[in-house]
């Protein structure tokens, strides 16, 4: 945790993004570290658990970070979460809780409110369109014998 707050607050000075970093680590050893590049890359999904996936991935040659645990210097945000259990991480330590952040202008607050909202309800609009078409892709994935799930 230490190495993931040291990098939080060398992101702040480096001017890369916001005050957020983590660390990834197998087996006691760290395997991959992320920082916030939102603001430097002009990416929103570049928060630093998602970078930090991303590098283990490829460091480990998988979509699966089983075995991983991740420490991040606050509590990860809905986007974060989903991809640590898309990736199958095992511990999830975090410093910096969702009202810290909030606090300093990073309310994940309106994105916990929204996700159990019905489609109609939400505050962008969804519609759903052609979806017998799509179905095909589907049934195709369906039938495919040499796929690799996950």
């Amino acid at each position: 945790m230490w190495e993931a707050i040291r990098l939080s607050q060398q992101n702040i000075r480096d001017g890369n993004g916001g005050p957020f970093a983590c660390v990834i680590v197998k087996e006691g050893k760290i395997i991959a570290c992320g920082t916030n590049l939102v603001t430097s890359t002009n990416d929103p999904t570049a928060h630093a658990e998602i970078v930090a996936i991303r590098e283990a991935c490829r460091r480990l040659g998988s979509f699966h970070l089983a075995g991983c645990d991740i420490y991040t210097s606050c509590e990860p945000c809905p986007m974060c979460l989903s991809a640590i259990y898309w990736a199958r991480i095992d511990r999830i330590y975090f410093a910096n809780t969702r009202e810290d952040a909030a606090k300093i202008g990073f309310d994940d607050l309106f994105l916990y409110q929204e996700l159990p909202k019905p489609l109609h309800e939400r505050k962008i609009p969804m519609k759903q369109l052609m979806r017998e078409e799509a179905l095909a892709a589907f049934r195709e994935w369906e039938q495919k014998q040499d796929k690799i799930p996950y």
